[in-house]
């Protein structure tokens, strides 16, 4: 019996999908090319690059447009002000150093006490101030920025770990990404740092990306180098079940910042800090794709509902509530 072109069309779409690509449409993976053709060129206008790639300039914006940051205490620029390093440290006695065009946390060193004249990172290791200051040198010539061009040293406050991490992180602060489109929070995960990634919230380097359940703010199981996890590998605290304090306050930080810089398509890094609450720490304009996998879910589905919307709320506040609905919806679906 000859099959009709409808009924072979529901066959078809009855099919299960069978090669890996077809599996990873249907669960909505986003590749890097189609991140990029399809949502960081589009919707992110490149003048507007400059304002996330410099620390500096974002952390100034940021306090202009009334968003929590960490304080900033010194900035070195050229080699001449090192000779003074010690002098304009010493009224802090932890702090951290990070370049201002850094990228995936290169460069960053966190000094979490001094001991005997010498300076206390956060691996435990002890340096004095002529490698804190051949550190900075290196930053300044270029070593961990963008393109390798020459850079400056931005040196803050150094956020104290919220209590609700403690039994999940090693040595360092967890950080918080939401990725961010059109102002409208889509995914989000918290990175937790490990023996491997020396302290650092850092998946690249070894940190755990633990997904973030958007409406409750309750994290899920976890990722480490790919591999599903639910406990820690050095504290053996359980990954699943902590709800992550002031979320709300943490999505609505992160599509303010959407209307802080103008770009379309962000990945937000918020940190809690134990007296101070969510800080935002940095926003990058072309963020990762392994959230997908710390998430448990794919970014397309939800990034092509957002891209189809003709019109999409002004208030930061209403693009959260329709942040909720939508991850309410497909969450159920």
């Amino acid at each position: 019996m000859a099959i009709q072109g409808s009924d072979m069309a529901a066959m078809m779409l009855a099919m299960p999908a069978r090669t890996p690509w077809q599996r990873l449409r249907k669960l909505g993976i986003l590749g890097m090319n189609e991140r990029n053709a399809s949502f960081v060129l589009p919707y992110n206008p490149r003048k507007n690059y400059p304002q996330v790639d410099d620390k500096r300039l974002t952390k100034s914006m940021a306090i202009q447009f009334g968003l929590p940051v960490p304080e900033q205490y010194a900035v070195i620029e050229i080699e001449h002000q090192l000779q003074t390093l010690e002098d304009d440290l010493a009224a802090y006695e932890d702090f951290v150093v990070k370049p201002s065009h850094g990228s995936g946390g290169g460069g960053i060193l966190i000094v979490e006490g001094r001991a005997g004249g010498h300076y206390r990172l956060s691996n435990g290791r002890l340096i004095d101030s002529g490698e804190l200051a051949f550190h900075i040198s290196n930053i300044l010539s270029g070593l961990f920025s963008l393109g390798g061009v020459p850079d400056a040293a931005v040196i803050e406050y150094r956020v104290c770990q919220d209590p609700v991490f403690e039994q999940v992180s090693y040595r360092g602060v967890p950080d918080i990404r939401v990725i961010v489109f059109r102002g409208v929070p889509v995914l989000a995960m918290v990175r937790l740092p490990t023996r491997i990634s020396d302290g650092k919230a850092n998946l690249h380097q070894g940190a755990i990306g633990v997904g973030i359940d958007l409406v409750t703010g309750m994290t899920r199981r976890g990722v480490w180098h790919e591999t599903p996890v639910h406990a820690h590998p050095d504290t053996g605290g359980v990954l699943e079940g902590i709800m992550i304090p002031n979320w709300y306050d943490i999505l609505l930080m992160s599509a303010r910042c959407h209307d802080m810089v103008g770009l379309g398509y962000i990945g937000v890094d918020i940190v809690l800090d134990r007296a101070l609450g969510p800080l935002m720490l940095e926003i990058n304009a072309r963020p990762g794709l392994n959230i997908q996998l710390a998430g448990h879910r794919g970014l397309v589905h939800g990034l092509n509902a957002l891209r189809d919307l003709d019109n999409i709320p002004q208030k930061a506040e209403d693009r959260v509530a329709l942040a909720l609905e939508m991850y309410a919806g497909s969450r159920q679906a």
